[in-house]
């Protein structure tokens, strides 16, 4: 008969990937133990092609706690971005507007440099568990129970636990209906995006507004390329040949400027949904939510990772505090602090992608209005410094400590 194995932690956290893992590093950083669980293996995870822009603060972050400068080697500073709409582009200078540039890194390499450093420091991290569920989150000893990836029954005992495990996160459930406050928008469009292998098309991301509806033209590295167009929710990929998507592709984007896509050949291609989600509060008893268990933002944005990361970092300080003090009052103060940042970046999104995509049933006056919705934001020097502030990050005002 097998026996449980039971762990001790401060705190236990359920989630590998970035929200967990930093997480996890900032909270040893300060000298704090954790215990981490993902239902994934360390493989899958990493072998997830996820796409990623990185805000200035999110780039300091990963540098100035130490868990690696890969970023600044391989990554690809953006001083900008280019919004095109009639055919014309038109660059938003967030270097000149506000000082701040982005960082194309995918989300892949944030959690691979991310596993690198616990693994570095020795951290207690059990990838490829099932069966997991979370129980007593109102009293002193909240649990996580799984069996571990050789059979075994496993418990983790701990002062604190955080739900970081993603947007069907199973912690986010244990929050009684009648407390949790649940925020959504759906969106009747979705993104179709490719991989292919080009060059880049252009220096930096372009967001392209038209009459055949939204485009992204996104990077991944020098020789291979990340598209998008809208698209319905339900559309077959399988109806979709190279020579289709290309023409779809490369007619979104012209225009008298001459711009056009330098095309390869695709290796990838899926159908991207999204919503816009904020659960409220992101607390409950000593249970915690971060990251994409708490909220989740549509793409246009790009907030998703950055909003993990930042979760992270307030939640770092805020349970350093309740254990070195002792007064689990200090997390009330988490769900505010955290929430103000997500609402911004609600705001944010949903006002790029409104502004950017072809809303079914638009008439000619909802798409004359976006047009000049883009005409003020480019024309104007505080409209461009508004994207630009919004884009590149609102400063953090978590601290960390060396």
């Amino acid at each position: 008969m097998n026996r449980t194995s039971r762990t001790r932690s401060t705190v236990g956290i359920v989630g590998g990937g970035p929200a967990g893992l930093m997480l996890s590093h900032l909270l040893h950083r300060a000298g704090i133990d954790s215990v981490t669980v993902d239902n994934r293996t360390r493989a899958e995870i990493e072998q997830t092609v996820r796409a990623g822009i990185l805000e200035s603060d999110s780039v300091r972050l990963l540098v100035d706690t130490g868990v690696s400068d890969r970023v600044l080697r391989e990554g690809h500073p953006h001083d900008g971005i280019e919004l095109r709409f009639g055919g014309v582009g038109h660059r938003i200078d967030f270097k000149g507007l506000v000082g701040e540039s982005t960082w194309l890194y995918p989300q892949t390499d944030v959690f691979i440099d991310l596993a690198a450093a616990r693994q570095r420091a020795g951290a207690d991290v059990r990838f490829g568990v099932r069966g997991t569920r979370v129980e007593d989150l109102l009293g002193e000893r909240p649990r996580i129970c799984f069996t571990d990836s050789s059979g075994a029954e496993q418990v983790v005992e701990c002062d604190y636990l955080v739900g970081a495990d993603g947007s069907r996160s199973t912690c986010r459930h244990e929050i009684p209906e009648a407390q949790r406050r649940q925020f959504s928008r759906e969106y009747p469009f979705a993104w179709f995006g490719i991989l292919c292998e080009a060059p880049h098309s252009a220096p930096e991301l372009v967001y392209a507004h038209s009459d055949r509806g939204f485009a992204l033209i996104s990077q991944r590295s020098e020789t291979v390329q990340r598209m998008y167009f809208q698209c319905d929710p339900d559309e077959d990929v399988d109806a979709w040949s190279d020579d289709r998507i290309w023409q779809e592709l490369q007619a979104r984007v012209s225009g008298p400027d001459g711009f056009s896509l330098k095309e390869g050949a695709i290796t990838d291609r899926t159908v991207l949904r999204f919503r816009s989600f904020v659960c409220e509060p992101m607390r409950h008893g000593n249970m915690l939510l971060a990251g994409d268990a708490a909220h989740t933002v549509p793409p246009t944005g790009a907030k998703g990772l950055n909003l993990a990361l930042a979760d992270a970092t307030v939640l770092a300080e805020v349970l350093e505090r309740a254990v070195r003090t002792g007064d689990k009052d200090v997390l009330d103060t988490y769900s505010p602090r955290a929430q103000s940042r997500v609402w911004k970046a609600q705001h944010f999104s949903y006002w790029m992608t409104s502004m950017l995509h072809t809303i079914p049933g638009a008439t000619d006056f909802d798409r004359r209005r976006q047009l000049g919705e883009l005409s003020m934001v480019t024309g104007s020097e505080a409209g461009s410094r508004f994207l630009a502030e919004a884009y590149t990050g609102w400063p953090q005002t978590a601290s960390r400590r060396g």
